[in-house]
């Protein structure tokens, strides 16, 4: 497919339908809920936060939102080409299934609130309350394998919550009376959330204790008292509430991040989920690919080579 058709199909994917979501009554479960089953893709184009460039506006133009558009085409085009992607060197085109088109409603962040479309000013001490749980996305030093997180063992989540990403943005999600899971793809990770107004088990866990409710036709998921192992978006907060809203083919996503160790006041995105045939494939991603060794070796190497360089005569 020529640049020229790919720009084409997304302008006519923009603006054929400012909501994305079908007409109809909403579809429901055999005992009434809103059908919420089945694989979702949350891939997008719009950022998590507000660019400088939009100023205040919380919409961009018909013709911003093609650029956008247009500007992932050629990123697309160049990867196809041989290139690689800054900060995703490591990655091929056959791993980057990122969005190629801002949200439906041309929305300029995915950040609702703060009302400016970016995160809230962080609190003092924030910055390294992140970096000791950054693993190997942080500065480092490397120096044991205490210094690597769970991501570096392929045992985190890209999916929780639900953030468009570089690849595997999709997410299953099964239904009864009584519960629901949801599946991420990226590392496989599955959340299994009573609804039966159950109580809470007290006991901090990975993926946090999850309790939902049905709030008219609205899921609302609550989750606390994560373990620590988790950095999710960065951090983990002290507090996750998700909404999940279904309108047609459009799954309206919701949460609101609470985590006064970081942020000076609670944010809030939303996210489009788009129905999709699927499947979720296996992400087949084990501490055996040798990650936590070659991290650390590379670090020892980078310090010889620094030892060797501060010997030489000068």
């Amino acid at each position: 497919m020529t640049r020229s058709c790919l720009v084409a199909g997304l302008l006519g994917a923009l603006l054929a339908d400012p909501t994305g979501a079908q007409t109809g009554d909403m579809p429901r479960t055999p005992w009434g809920a809103p059908d919420l089953g089945g694989v979702w893709d949350y891939r997008s184009a719009t950022p998590m936060a507000r660019p400088a460039e939009f100023g205040d506006r919380a919409v961009m133009t018909e013709e911003e939102a093609v650029a956008v558009a247009r500007r992932s085409a050629d990123l697309f085009e160049s990867i196809d080409n041989g290139d690689t992607v800054p900060g995703h060197e490591i990655h091929t085109r056959v791993f980057l299934d990122f969005g190629t088109e801002p949200v439906p409603d041309r929305r300029t962040s995915l950040i609702v609130d703060p009302p400016n479309g970016r995160h809230p000013p962080t609190v003092d001490g924030a910055d390294e309350r992140r970096a000791a749980v950054a693993g190997s996305f942080g500065p480092g030093p490397f120096d044991s394998w205490e210094d690597l997180n769970l991501m570096d063992r392929c045992l985190g989540t890209i999916g929780f919550p639900i953030v468009p990403g570089p690849y595997n943005n999709n997410v299953q999600i099964f239904q009864t009376p009584d519960h629901v899971a949801i599946l991420a793809e990226s590392m496989h990770f599955v959340r299994i959330i009573p609804l039966d107004g159950s109580p809470r088990s007290g006991l901090p866990q990975f993926g946090g204790d999850g309790r939902g409710r049905w709030d008219g036709d609205t899921l609302v998921v609550e989750s606390m008292r994560f373990d620590g192992e988790l950095t999710m978006i960065g951090s983990e907060p002290h507090r996750l509430v998700e909404r999940f809203t279904r309108e047609g083919d459009i799954l309206h996503y919701e949460f609101t991040v609470d985590d006064p160790d970081i942020w000076e006041a609670p944010w809030t995105a939303r996210v489009p989920l788009r129905k999709t045939e699927g499947p979720v494939l296996e992400y087949a991603c084990h501490e055996g690919n040798y990650g936590l060794v070659n991290i650390l070796s590379a670090a020892r190497a980078e310090e010889r080579a620094a030892a060797e360089e501060a010997a030489e005569p000068r």
